[in-house]
């Protein structure tokens, strides 16, 4: 075991006067059990291949939020109020107006309320952090994301589940290759954290099999978003063990790495090598795929230049406050290219996905320039802070704690370039927790945000996670009931989730009478203005008197 300064905790934080109240540690078995069950849970209902994955995940992140939330009301006088914390404030409050002005307001809730939760998961794992309760936290969440890599290569050699999905192998327990990858890039700064520090040869072993697994579903899902964010986790480790003197000169964080390193490439030569069930379209698709790494000129990277390019054409339209958040696919149709790759080759005025291909885009197109300019500066203040912290570090688990930091910014940020990250359930739970329980600001640093308005910050954020958490009931017994079949148990679908657009789609084809069919083609058409079939179904039916 490394030597800790005087000064520290073992976790390389500032130990606060009193040890963790009953309230904190219920929190932090909260957050930890959260971590596992949001990679873990998944319905059965296949007629909402997507949502069948996002809708139960959304669930858990909005309970976590809700329950870490309101457990940490007392130890938000631990923390210290920055100016990050009122960026973040800020973020929130300019989304949920910008919400209030959207097309399809459902949506809109329903992204609002996976920032929400995030935010209240951020500042209840800062409060659990306070309270020097932030190695177990990070242990459980280092724990979910080699267990989602686990789901994802079960997948690969051969187990059959209704929990998988098999239009995006091998996705695991989250339903597509690309969300695998994505977690596997920024859940690895945690995973190798766990190894690096671990006090006993076991632990270390235990972290070194993991960082082989994790690193072994990267290679597997040919995520180029994702090994880009691989290579940034690398090079900002690399960076840190230079830059830091106690790593420097720790030559137990030395031999150790070494070992992962070895480890980890026997990781990937397991998974190129050995048979596997994956069907790819190349004799070589590793290659292939490091091969296109950068190829912008064609394919996913020519069509995601399209996307940014008519997505920002979009904000530009709506600087202030952007089209509303999740109101991407709602708006995008009006402002595509003649051919447009993000189009629905079989549904005229629908994309193929509901979100753009990167968090940024998503953020300045639908929630306007200046929620993109607060985000960014949040996210500066966080990298600061850390490269501030590295430098100064008093020893190696501090520096290592700051190394981890960085690379889980950096990995979930250029993902999130160029794919959605943060605007799903599971990253903005492992992500948003990670930050909170890694995040030191300066000890000398001026109190931003007064006590009374930080409560309220919390609580308003957890009360939010809890409306989401409503609404994600109430999608899920809709989509039960739809999956059950009937007119009578779709009528009651619509009554539970009136958001959702394919049930009043259904509705409106065959609804039964004309009144009927009619008031669901237009509550069809309001969800989705550009929907083809919405929009003719609800011409066909007599304009409503004001």
């Amino acid at each position: 075991m490394s030597e800790v300064h005087p000064g520290l905790t073992p976790d390389g934080i500032y130990p606060t006067p009193t040890g963790p109240r009953p309230a904190e540690r219920l929190a932090l078995r909260v957050l930890q059990l959260g971590a596992v069950l949001v990679v873990l849970t998944v319905s059965t209902y296949k007629m909402f291949e997507l949502d069948r994955f996002f809708v139960p995940k959304e669930l858990v992140l909005h309970l976590t939020g809700l329950a870490a939330g309101v457990l940490t009301l007392g130890a938000i006088r631990r923390i210290r109020g920055t100016r990050v914390d009122v960026l973040l404030l800020a973020f929130l409050l300019l989304s949920a107006v910008s919400a209030l002005l959207a097309a399809n307001v459902w949506l809109a809730m329903r992204a609002v309320a996976v920032t929400a939760s995030g935010l209240a998961v951020f500042w209840a794992a800062r409060g659990v952090r306070e309270a020097g309760l932030a190695r177990p936290l990070l242990t459980a969440l280092a724990a979910a994301v080699v267990l989602g890599a686990a789901t994802s290569l079960a997948q690969t050699y051969g187990v059959r589940t209704d929990l998988f999905s098999m239009n995006r192998a091998p996705g695991g327990t989250l339903g597509n290759r690309n969300f695998i990858a994505h977690l596997a890039a920024f859940g690895l700064p945690l995973v190798l954290l766990s190894a690096l520090r671990a006090w006993r040869g076991a632990g270390y072993a235990i972290g070194g099999i993991g960082v082989a697994l994790v690193t072994a579903s990267l290679v597997l899902t040919r995520s180029r978003a994702a090994w880009l964010a691989f290579g940034a986790v690398v090079i900002v480790f690399g960076f840190s063990m230079l830059v830091s003197r106690p790593l420097r000169r720790n030559g137990r964080t030395w031999l150790r790495g070494a070992g992962i390193l070895l480890i980890a490439g026997g990781g990937v030569a397991a998974a190129i090598t050995l048979p596997n069930t994956l069907r790819w379209n190349s004799d070589n698709p590793y290659l292939e795929s490091v091969k296109g790494v950068a190829n912008y000129q064609e394919g996913s990277g020519r069509g995601r230049l399209i996307q940014y390019g008519r997505s920002l054409r979009m904000g530009l339209h709506h600087p202030v406050l952007g089209v509303g958040p999740g109101n991407w696919a709602v708006r995008y149709p009006e402002y595509a290219a003649r051919r447009d790759p993000s189009l629905d080759p079989n549904t005229e005025g629908a994309t193929s996905n509901p979100w753009p291909s990167s968090d940024w885009v998503a953020v300045a197109a639908e929630r306007g320039f200046v929620a993109f300019g607060v985000l960014l500066l949040a996210m500066a203040g966080w990298a600061i802070g850390g490269v501030h912290r590295l430098i100064r570090a008093r020893d190696a688990d501090e520096a290592l704690s700051a190394a981890a930091l960085l690379a889980t910014l950096v990995a979930a940020n250029v993902a999130g370039a160029f794919d959605a990250v943060l605007l799903l359930a599971l990253p903005s739970l492992l992500v948003w927790a990670t930050l909170g329980a890694l995040w030191a600001p300066d000890p000398e640093g001026r109190q931003a945000v007064s006590l009374p308005v930080r409560r309220i910050a919390l609580l308003v954020a957890a009360l939010a996670a809890g409306a989401g958490a409503a609404r994600s009931g109430a999608q899920l017994a809709g989509m039960g009931l739809f999956a059950s079949g009937g007119t009578a148990s779709m009528r009651r679908a619509a009554s539970i989730d009136p958001g959702n657009f394919r049930v009043q789609l259904r509705l409106a084809r065959a609804g039964g009478r004309r009144a009927e069919r009619c008031e669901h083609a237009r509550a069809a058409h309001a969800l989705y203005p550009n929907h083809e079939e919405a929009r003719r179904l609800s011409a066909r039916c007599p304009k409503v008197k004001p």
